[in-house]
């Protein structure tokens, strides 16, 4: 989603698997990307609306995150309300 050049990615499935993807597409996403899409978007709301990563990139609520991660060589961040 970012674009950049990580060492490591995740596995994104683009129907969450809750929300009937289980089978469905992935893309390997850095793990900022992965979690930031998972706490700014709902699981029905990535199922309904954001089904590729070009849709994701496009989202909105995701905007101000991707226009920050761009600049950065952070592999690894904490996003999770309530932890450091």
């Amino acid at each position: 989603m970012c674009e950049r050049e990580v060492q490591a990615t995740s596995r994104h499935h683009l129907v969450p698997r809750e929300e009937g993807g289980r089978y469905g597409p992935t893309v390997d996403l850095c793990q900022p990307c992965h979690s930031s899409v998972h706490r700014f978007l709902s699981n029905r709301a990535l199922a309904r609306t954001y089904a590729t990563v070009e849709a994701l990139r496009a989202a909105e609520e995701l905007q101000t995150y991707l226009r920050w991660i761009k600049k950065q060589r952070v592999e690894r961040i904490t996003n999770r309300r309530g932890r450091a």
